[in-house]
């Protein structure tokens, strides 16, 4: 079960990072509009539906994934989307990856590795009483809530991205949760328990609230700024809620040394490639106001 979990997010994260970035393909290929004109227009793009098909495609491994492990193991594993995007964009942007793009790569998977194969998560459960989801969806709901209103508009630049993308990461650790309550309804009880299960309404809302966020803050700063919050805040949250929820467990005494370094590769991996997409996006082929006039895509 939990090498599926494992196969599972990762092909999660490779489709995930592989829509995003052809959907930016095509969308860079619309010279203007917005909104439902738009997404006509990039209907008859096969690159923008290879990327909606990924992006599916994603949320269908998430939810084989937490099925079959803890979303202490799961969520962490998303990180390596942006290792990901960055092989999957550099060539779709015609261009090369920088050898420090390839030693923070390096990081982030061996970083990843070290944690996870130290903390060796654990659990079985899928469910949790209303006493335990209750405090879990004010405290995050409420954190999401205080960022929105901390980033809002007048604010610094990177102060905004970087808070609007904690709010992201919040929401999508907590989206991971109920979509893990949901599929395991799902699996015990067919499809009438699947949809007559809050959980299932609860992380569809709260998964189109934290990709409104995360498009906010992106709009707001630069993505060296957004990336490490969003990435390292969506792991976190997705840690505790999967110990407070689910009862699922971590190594800890000595243990925390090797976490310890591995969090601070993984940290300094994804640093490093916020910087490194940012300059592959700004130093993509000309294609005129076409760019400027598209809407952000998180890769």
């Amino acid at each position: 079960m939990i090498v599926l979990a494992v196969l599972f997010a990762v092909l999660g994260a490779a489709s995930n990072a592989m829509g995003t970035a052809f959907q930016r393909k095509a969308a860079s290929t619309v010279a203007r509009g917005g909104g439902l004109r738009l997404i006509l227009e990039l209907a008859h793009r096969p690159a923008w539906l290879l990327g909606v098909g990924g992006v599916v495609g994603a949320a269908l491994f998430q939810a084989l994934a937490l099925v079959n492990g803890p979303i202490a193991l799961v969520q962490p594993l998303f990180v390596l989307e942006l290792p990901f995007a960055l092989l999957i964009a550099a060539p779709l942007m015609d261009r090369r990856l920088p050898n420090t793009g390839w030693w923070a790569i390096t990081c982030v998977v061996s970083g990843l590795a070290l944690v996870l194969g130290s903390a060796a998560p654990s659990g079985v459960r899928d469910q949790a009483p209303m006493d335990r989801w209750f405090p879990a969806l004010v405290l995050c709901l409420g954190c999401m809530a205080a960022a929105v209103a901390l980033g809002r508009p007048g604010r610094p630049p990177l102060f905004r991205a970087a808070v609007l993308a904690t709010a992201s990461a919040i929401g999508n650790a907590l989206t991971a949760a109920l979509l893990k309550s949901a599929t395991g309804r799902f699996a015990a009880g067919g499809l009438p328990a699947f949809l007559t299960s809050w959980q299932t309404y609860g992380f569809a809302l709260t998964g189109v609230c934290a990709v409104l966020l995360l498009e906010n803050a992106l709009q707001a700063g630069s993505l060296a700024a957004s990336q490490p919050a969003l990435t390292i805040g969506d792991a976190t949250v997705s840690l505790l809620l999967g110990i407070t929820l689910f009862d699922e467990r971590i190594r800890t005494g000595w243990w925390f040394l090797p976490e310890a370094i591995g969090v601070g590769l993984v940290v300094w991996g994804v640093v490093r490639l916020s910087h490194v997409v940012q300059s592959i996006r700004d130093e993509a082929p000309d294609t005129g106001d076409r760019l400027r006039r598209t809407p952000p895509v998180p890769w």
